[in-house]
């Protein structure tokens, strides 16, 4: 899969999901086998630029290319003038929020709301991929209700409009995450367009990834949830789709260095308090795939440290004290492997 100048090492993209895909997240997904990750999306409205949500976000020091930046708003000028500052700022692709399902994006008329609006589509993506010398890609849904899809309508405008590459989530804004993934949908907006088509929504495995690429033609597939905890996801479906057999999950050694090392990014780029309160979700799914169940006191213990220190040494503990299911402790030696 190529999107304009840069081809993807390989088709398995790591989603934009707000909370999630930070510039820590990102590196662990890069490491972990994944072709292209994409920002958490930032907002196009001027004056929000200098709050510390939006200055974390847009921190691309030393990201390696394609440097991919999401985009959310309604308004067509000022959706340019926002890609524009964030081309200044770094990013080599600029996408376009037309996905989210979040009710405070919704209410704003952002996000996969703009599906409603068709007219408003066309003048948003034109506008922006007029305003900027970078490629443009969209991420969008298959409609706003399941009475009301317009993927291929939608697909098409963007083609037309000069998007270089389009991102479908099998389900319309009304679903949200529930319900069976539409993959007929994505496959007929396939068969409709030249342009790129990634195919997005309950792809879990390297077996799902096959067969919705098989059934649905697509180019690439993007994971989002379903890498969380688990980001070698991303290598083993990748490899699969390349070879068509299973490379192995990391072993319990090397496990404790993805989180330990992605724990460490987090604290080090947001510092002790934002730091070990943003930690605690990726914890959490960490410790949800690993092969020891942790106990009430001990994950009480991480969730409610106060300080980055307290947390990545209760963590370290639990992490080095536990046996992973091939039985190899983790201990000092293991740690230097």
């Amino acid at each position: 899969m190529q999107i304009g100048p840069y081809k993807l090492t390989n088709p398995v993209i790591a989603a934009p999901m707000a909370g999630v895909t930070d510039k820590p997240y990102r590196q662990v997904c890069r490491d972990n086998g994944a072709g292209l990750v994409v920002s958490e999306m930032v907002t196009s409205q001027a004056n929000l630029r200098h709050t510390n949500k939006t200055k974390f976000r847009s921190d691309l020091t030393g990201e390696p290319e394609p440097v991919v930046v999401q985009i959310v708003g309604t308004n067509p000028d000022q959706l340019a003038e926002a890609a524009r500052y964030n081309v200044n700022n770094g990013a080599q692709i600029i996408d376009i929020n037309m996905g989210c399902p979040a009710k405070k994006v919704c209410r704003k008329a952002a996000g996969s709301a703009l599906l409603a609006d068709e007219p408003l589509v066309q003048k948003i993506l034109s506008t922006v991929v007029t305003s900027v010398d970078v490629p443009v890609t969209v991420k969008i849904r298959t409609g706003t209700t399941p009475s009301s899809k317009n993927a291929i309508t939608i697909g098409k405008i963007a083609q037309d409009a000069g998007v270089q590459a389009i991102t479908i989530h099998g389900r319309t804004r009304e679903c949200k995450f529930a319900g069976d993934v539409e993959y007929d949908t994505i496959a007929a907006v396939k068969a409709e367009l030249d342009i790129p088509v990634t195919a997005n929504g309950d792809i879990i495995s390297p077996e799902q990834a096959n067969r919705v690429l098989t059934y649905t033609k697509a180019d690439a597939v993007m994971i989002g949830r379903a890498a969380q905890g688990q980001p070698w996801l991303f290598k083993q479906i990748a490899d699969y789709l390349n070879h068509r057999s299973y490379s192995p999950a990391p072993n319990a050694t090397q496990r404790y260095l993805i989180i330990t090392n992605h724990i460490r990014a987090i604290h080090q780029f947001y510092g002790d308090d934002l730091g070990v309160r943003l930690a605690r979700k990726h914890i959490k799914w960490y410790l949800a795939h690993w092969d020891t169940p942790i106990s009430d006191k001990d994950r009480n213990a991480i969730s409610t440290a106060e300080n980055t220190n307290t947390q990545a040494a209760l963590l370290d503990r639990f992490l080095c004290s536990s046996k992973a299911k091939d039985n190899t402790p983790l201990n000092k030696e293991t740690k230097a492997a």
